[in-house]
C-alpha cells in the first residue's frame, strides 16, 4: 500500500468519528503513540458528559492542535499576549484545532466565556478550524456564520 501524504491521511481520517479512532490508538498498549485508555474514568484523558458539539449540523473537523492554558494572572509566571498566540497558530501545521484549558477556580469556570464572537473571528483569520475547550463559550449567534466548530462545556 502506498504511503499517504498527509493531506490524504487528514481526508482520510475525516471519515472517521473521534471515538473510533480512539479506540484504535488505545488498543495498542507497546505502541509509543497509545494513550492509555483502559481505565478511562480514573485517567485525565477522560472526557465527561458535560463537552458538547456546539454546531452538530456542521461537518466533521480534522487537524492539528495548538494548546493553550488560559488562568487567572501569576505573578510568579510570565503570561503571553494574545498576539503570541496568533503567532503561534499561524506558524503551526495546517490546519490548526485549538485546545484550550481553562484553569480557573470553580466559582469562575462557568461564567468565563473565553471563546465569543470577536476571538472566534480572529481565529477563523488564523486558518483555525475548530475549538475543544473545558470552559463554556459565548456569543453563540455571532459564531454561527463562521462555521468553526466547538466542542465546549454549557
Amino acid at each position: 500500500m502506498p504511503e499517504l501524504s498527509e493531506k490524504e491521511m487528514l481526508e482520510k481520517l475525516r471519515g472517521f468519528d473521534t471515538p473510533s479512532i480512539t479506540n484504535i490508538v488505545a488498543t495498542y498498549p507497546k505502541n509509543p503513540l497509545c494513550l492509555g485508555l483502559y481505565e478511562p474514568w480514573r485517567q485525565k484523558w477522560y472526557t465527561n458528559q458535560s463537552v458538547r458539539c456546539l454546531f452538530p449540523e456542521l461537518p466533521a473537523r480534522i487537524g492539528y492542535a495548538v494548546t493553550v492554558v488560559f488562568a487567572l494572572p501569576n505573578p510568579n509566571y510570565q503570561r503571553w499576549s494574545l498576539i503570541d498566540l496568533f503567532e503561534i497558530i499561524a506558524s503551526a501545521k495546517k490546519p490548526p484545532i485549538l485546545v484550550i484549558k481553562q484553569d480557573f477556580p470553580p466559582e469562575i469556570l462557568p461564567k468565563v466565556g473565553l471563546a465569543g464572537g470577536q476571538f472566534t473571528a480572529a481565529l477563523t483569520a488564523c486558518g483555525v478550524v475548530g475549538v475543544v475547550t473545558d470552559g463554556p463559550t459565548r456569543d453563540i449567534d455571532e459564531i454561527r456564520p463562521l462555521e468553526m466548530q466547538y466542542l465546549t462545556t454549557e
